[in-house]
């Protein structure tokens, strides 16, 4: 018997469930937003646009992203929110249809030296189990080519009771892991020179100690000189070869400082482990700065640097080993997989050929998996942890980006478009706080914030297309179409940084003469070598200042004042005038108020529930004891004088009776840079990636050097502020000093003096000198990825 399928042609009812399609927020007011209202649609690629500071993160990730997952974490029981971190409400009236959010941020990966692109990825996790089904001659599971999981073994007696009866039984254990016995699977070993870490001809009293931190009065001292181990007042060099040994490795032992039980064991253990542990890159400048004088690290002799025992490298195949593996280019290895024809493991082989194919797809293909993941750019970063995201088929999602196309070169910023048009045609929303006019093209609807930053935004300027933006009077209507001319003279070189046989990472014995006196921009798609040539062949001694994109690290208690230095000379100038002690000024000190700790605020745990801040009542959030702000200089007290914007602490430490020459200094570079907005006291945690990159300028700009090596300063720098930089950046030559820049934006290029392209490709195909003249040369030339942007750049 036949069956046959009727339709009805009427039209179904409009359900309400399809009238959900817009993400309302009303009365948003987090960091600087004034109370803001805005309808953003769904399925749609939204682009939130505004100059650095004028409150677009606070919208985007401070509020809605924020929400969902204080919101997704609400639905796991009170035992599970116990484990995870407390989110506080956002300060919003009103949030609705929000959806699933999946943050794609700027934040490095984590800088831990065991961590790589491969671990951070799964892929490692991935091969692991690969070579330990396939791999010849079989060694054990996958731990067993693990860098991380050591050999152990062990055997003893054990006690158990059965039936009543105590019974005594031999057991033995052992686990194969894949870690390099010598270097404990880091790949590299250290040497420290031990007349670094101290003064022999002193003693521990004397301050023989020259480590940071180890002050006399310290108790990384105190154990020293309290252990009964040694005595404090001989002469290290006079110690005897008991004490040598107690004194530098002695193993970890209990001993009784005065009251306290403390735990004593040598100084170079001591060091190993509070200092060498930490990957170089996220160590406070002083600190670098000591290891780097201290310590020589070298390529593990035993491993080669694969970070893999004998075991692990000596199981292969077809020839290939997994330290082999995780050092071929991505691209290189994704071949290698597809080459590999075996049933039984065709899930992982299909899983590792698409995680592969996202990371080729992504541009991201000339990087290799045993890459240490602290050492990626931030660009990399952030396409490194969409890669999981590229296949998924999740739909109604909400993305949220942050500046996808920083460290990209114009060639790679359409791909990375496609890549976030793909995600909204899968039916997902995407939201994109960029200020790239490329990628701000793409978009379905635009939201502009501003007018200006810090305290002068928070406001929506505008809400609609980008032809409504670009006919609308914003300022970033108005920069939309900017375009920087090509200089019709070019300063002559006053000499030459002579680079020869350059090999770092993929550089192709490169040999190049960086002109001096000149304003020089390194340029070339990610991963030609731009990096590579100016941070590995460029000493960064003497005369050179290196500004790279490594992230300010501070707390809630750290701010502008007390990142740059200027806090002291301020405490100085109060202490001065009022005939008290500086200490009274700083409220991580004596001027502290009692209840709030300096904090300004209360912190109520309520344990699964989000956290509760409260401004203090004794303070009232001005963080000082009262007794504290009956002292003023010149009218105002310390807590009036932290709450000034950049610009106007500038003006009162110029002239009059708070004039502070010191702190001038610094609120001058401040103002150089685009900070004058900025509060003095305004913690580091609420700051933008932008701002924090130009007070990072701002702050080394002191320093006293020759040569300046800056590493993409336009992070993060709305169309407008990019004129102010370049007028900085011609203001610093012009001054004598000779700058190196590395960077894609065709603004930049257009205004250099002289111009250096790698490339022609990434990884294995760059490394090599593609260009080498001026900007109009190089438009003319046309030969290369870059000549052929910047001509169209200029062009339009």
């Amino acid at each position: 018997m036949a069956t046959s399928t009727s339709t009805d042609t009427q039209q179904a009812p409009p359900q309400v469930a399809d009238s959900h399609d817009l993400i309302r927020v009303q009365g948003a007011r987090e960091n600087n937003l004034k109370d803001i209202s805005v309808d953003i649609p769904k399925r749609r690629l939204t682009v939130f646009t505004g100059v650095s500071g004028s409150g677009k993160s606070s919208l985007v990730f401070s509020t809605i992203a924020a929400e969902s997952q204080r919101m997704i974490n609400e639905t796991y029981s009170a035992f599970l929110q116990g484990f995870m971190p407390s989110l506080a409400r956002p300060d919003v009236d009103l949030l609705s249809g929000l959806t699933t959010a999946i943050i794609v941020d700027q934040e490095r990966m984590g800088a831990n030296s065991r961590s790589t692109v491969g671990t951070a990825t799964d892929a490692n996790a991935l091969l692991r189990i690969l070579f330990s089904r396939l791999g010849q001659p079989y060694l054990g599971g996958p731990q067993a080519f693990s860098f991380n999981v050591a050999s152990i073994s062990g055997a003893g007696a054990v006690t158990m009771e059965k039936g009543g009866v105590t019974t005594k039984e031999r057991r033995s254990f052992s686990v194969t892991g894949g870690m390099c016995p010598r270097c404990e699977g880091m790949g590299k070993i250290n040497d420290i020179d031990l007349s670094q870490l101290y003064d022999d001809s002193k003693s521990l009293n004397q301050g023989a100690l020259t480590i940071p931190g180890y002050t006399a009065d310290g108790w990384g001292v105190k154990i020293f000189t309290g252990s009964g181990f040694l005595d404090a007042d001989k002469p290290i060099r006079d110690y005897t070869k008991r004490e040598q040994h107690d004194f530098l490795y002695k193993e970890p032992v209990k001993v009784k400082v005065g009251d306290i039980n403390m735990t004593y064991e040598g100084l170079v253990p001591k060091v190993q482990k509070s200092m060498l542990s930490k990957d170089r890159e996220a160590m406070q400048p002083h600190i670098r700065a000591f290891v780097d004088r201290a310590v020589t690290f070298a390529t593990c002799p035993d491993c080669g640097g694969t970070r893999l025992s004998e075991g692990a490298r000596s199981s292969r195949i077809d020839g290939v080993n997994i330290g082999d593996a995780c050092a071929m280019q991505i691209s290189d290895l994704a071949a290698w997989v597809r080459s590999i024809d075996d049933p039984s493991v065709a899930p992982l082989l299909a899983a590792l050929q698409h995680l592969f194919d996202s990371f080729t797809e992504i541009g991201l293909g000339y990087l290799s998996l045993d890459r240490p993941a602290g050492t990626l750019s931030g660009g990399e970063a952030q396409r490194t942890k969409l890669i999981r995201h590229l296949g998924s088929s999740l739909t109604d999602v909400t993305y949220v980006f942050d500046e996808p196309t920083i460290g990209l070169h114009p060639h790679d910023i359409q791909r990375m478009n496609e890549l976030l048009l793909r995600l909204r045609d899968k039916g997902n929303t995407v939201l994109v706080v960029e200020h790239k006019p490329e990628m701000i093209a793409i978009a379905d609807h635009v939201i502009d914030l501003g007018p200006g930053a810090g305290t002068a935004g928070g406001s929506v300027c505008y809400e609609g297309t980008l032809a409504g933006l670009r006919a609308s009077d914003t300022l970033t209507g108005r920069h939309l179409d900017y375009r920087a001319r090509v200089k019709d003279t070019v300063r002559t070189a006053t000499g030459a940084l002579e680079i020869r046989g350059a090999t770092e990472h993929n550089l192709q014995d490169v040999d190049v003469d960086i002109p001096l006196g000149v304003l020089t921009v390194i340029t070339g798609v990610a991963g030609s070598g731009k990096s590579s040539l100016v941070h590995g062949s460029i000493p960064a001694g003497a005369g050179v200042v290196s500004i790279d994109q490594g992230a300010i690290r501070g707390s809630r208690r750290s701010n502008p004042a007390t990142y740059t230095g200027m806090l002291e000379p301020i405490r100085k100038a109060f202490a001065k005038a009022n005939g008290v002690k500086p200490a009274l000024f700083s409220s991580n000190s004596e001027g502290a108020c009692p209840n709030c700790n300096g904090a300004g605020v209360i912190f109520t745990d309520l344990g699964p529930m989000a956290t509760v801040s409260t401004t203090c009542e004794v303070c009232e959030g001005k963080r000082f004891d009262a007794s504290v702000l009956e002292y003023k200089l010149g009218g105002r007290d310390i807590s009036e004088v932290l709450g000034l914007s950049v610009t106007d602490a500038a003006e009162y430490f110029g002239t009059g009776e708070a004039r502070t020459p010191a702190a001038h200094a610094i609120l001058t570079r401040m103002v150089d840079v685009g900070l004058g907005y900025l509060s003095l006291g305004q913690p580091l945690t609420t700051l933008s990636g932008g701002e924090r990159q130009r007070l990072k300028l701002a702050n080394q700009m002191a320093e006293q050097g020759d040569i300046y090596v800056l590493d993409e300063p336009t992070t993060g720098l709305h169309l407008a502020d990019v004129e102010n930089l370049l007028g900085l950046l011609d203001r610093l030559v012009d001054s004598g000093k000779s700058v190196i820049v590395v960077e894609h934006h065709q603004a930049v290029m257009a205004h250099a003096d002289w111009i250096i392209d790698l490339g022609p490709g990434a990884g294995r195909d760059g490394g090599l000198i593609v260009f080498e003249g001026t900007p109009a040369a190089l438009i003319a030339d046309r030969s290369t990825l870059t000549g052929e942007h910047l001509a169209a750049y200029v062009g339009g």
